[in-house]
This record gives structure tokens, sequence and C-alpha cells, in this order.
């Protein structure tokens, strides 16, 4: 089925519902796991007078590290393999989406599985949301695990089928 799974991580409850749904998929399917966390400096950190971005890119990568240890944690309890990784994106143009979609494509994936907030109308317009747009550049298979979701997906990998958020 599955042979390399990358999850999306940032600490939220939502990506915890991500993480423990794809620890499954892959302890099932047999398959390597990719904890991905994603250090997005915001632009305007940089034009802000008298300020180092460079502490918050430190905290922000401090954030990762304790992130991607829990998740490493969960893959050990679990006996899931994989590599974690932290990614950053570039202040030249790439958002976490497209940074997402480049480490799906490095290491192979062949299912990514976020976590979405499902938010709607003018939350979802003033938001924005990295998981509807790393669907519509997606390459692979994405499974989107909404943060209301209590129950992780159901155990026999075969009848977790990669879904795509409507438009």
């Amino acid at each position: 089925m599955y042979q390399q799974i990358l999850v999306a991580v940032d600490g939220s409850e939502t990506s915890a519902h991500a993480l423990e749904a794809a620890l499954q998929l892959a302890r099932d399917a047999g398959a390597k796991l990719q904890p991905l966390f994603v250090v997005d400096v915001p632009l305007m950190s940089y034009d802000a007078p008298g300020y180092d971005p460079s502490y918050l890119r430190t905290a922000l990568l401090e954030e990762g590290a304790h992130v991607i240890d829990g998740a490493v944690a969960s893959m050990k309890r679990a006996g899931v393999q994989g590599t974690p990784r932290i990614a950053e994106t570039d202040l030249a143009g790439d958002d976490i989406a497209h940074c997402i979609l480049h480490a799906a494509s490095d290491s192979k994936a062949d299912l990514v599985v976020m976590g979405t907030h499902g938010r709607r109308g003018f939350q979802r317009l003033m938001l924005g949301s990295v998981a509807e747009r790393f669907l519509r550049i997606a390459q692979c298979a994405v499974l989107m695990i909404p943060a209301h979701s209590a129950k992780p997906v159901t155990s026999n990998a075969q009848a977790a089928e990669p879904i795509r958020e409507p438009s």
C-alpha cells in the first residue's frame, strides 16, 4: 500500500490527530513515517526597526525540535520507523504548503497526512488554510484529518482511502 508517509506536525491538537492517524497507517502498512515541522518566520518580522528576526527563528526552531521529539517518541511507542525533519520556508517565495510539497517530493512520499481546522466563511478567507493550499498543489495522495476528529483512522490500512477536500 504505502511505503513512505509524510505527516505535517506543528504542535497543535489538530496535528496531533494527524500524527496519530499517520502512525496507525504506517504501522498497519509497514511504511516509513516522516514527521515534518515547517519553520515560517513572517516577512514582517524582518521589517521591524531594531528587531532581530533571528530571535524569532531560534524560538521557532526550538519549538520545532520539541514537536519533533514528541513525534519521535510516539513513533518509538508505535514501533514505526522513519526520519523526522524540520524545514524552513524561503523568504523569496516558498510558503508552508510549498515547503511541505518539496519535503514530500524529497522523501518520495506516496501519502501526506495533515490536520485541517475545517474553517469556513470569513475565518477561512482571513486566515487561509495551509491544508487547502497544499491540497491544490499536491502531487501524491493526501489524507486530511479534521480538527474535531476524536477517533483514529480505522486499523485496516486498506480501508483508509486518501481523500481530497472539495474546493
